[in-house]
């Protein structure tokens, strides 16, 4: 089994490309819906985020408020660095479970593993290649208002409050940019997979 690590910044298109490469029959662990199931109500991770953050970042129902949470951290580097390493263990113990489970089952050829932040242990210790896509911040900024109630400044703090562009190349074996159209996401994605599944 192959995993293809996919990762970028908020607004870049990453889950676009992974989305495509399912379509071409690969199975997809996205972080983001890992990162949501381990921060559930009842759950350990949320306990631990409340004794560090009290009770405000929580519903009405017990539930975790993260939009909320995420307008305590996302303008504090301290308290961000906080929450994710409270964060971090579970999601990457989940991911790594997933992994093990998938290589357990002989029919998943390849795995892609959709991550925003290339932590080393739960992201690049369980990926065989990595791909970063990168955008330009006008494209970004516009994806992700189209697709979300973020204002245009909650957009941009979340943007500085991730790795720049470097950061995110220094840690690929290919970069895929995407300023273009989608069809042309698309070929491009296609034509690496290829390369990929042809070895």
């Amino acid at each position: 089994m192959i995993v293809i690590g996919i990762t970028g910044g908020i607004g870049s298109g990453k889950s676009t490309v992974a989305r495509i490469i399912y379509r071409l029959g690969a199975r997809i662990i996205d972080a983001d819906v890992v990162a949501r199931k381990v921060v559930r109500k009842g759950s350990p991770a949320l306990s631990e985020i409340v004794r560090e953050f009290g009770t405000e970042v929580l519903n009405a129902n017990g539930a975790l408020n993260r939009r909320k949470l995420a307008g305590l951290v996302f303008g504090d580097n301290h308290k961000r660095e906080k929450l994710n390493s409270i964060t971090h263990k579970y999601i990457s113990e989940e991911i790594n479970n997933k992994i093990n489970k998938m290589r357990a089952n002989e029919k998943n050829e390849y795995v892609v593993l959709d991550v925003a932040l290339p932590i080393k242990k739960g992201f690049l210790d369980l990926t065989d290649v990595v791909w970063t896509v990168i955008s330009d911040i006008g494209n970004r900024i516009r994806r992700v208002m189209e697709k979300s109630d973020m204002t245009k400044e909650e957009i941009i703090e979340r943007i500085n409050s991730q790795p720049d562009d470097d950061e995110y190349i220094k840690i690929a074996d290919t970069v895929i940019e995407n300023n273009g159209t989608f069809e042309e996401l698309e070929q491009r994605v296609a034509r690496l997979f290829m390369q990929i599944k042809t070895g």
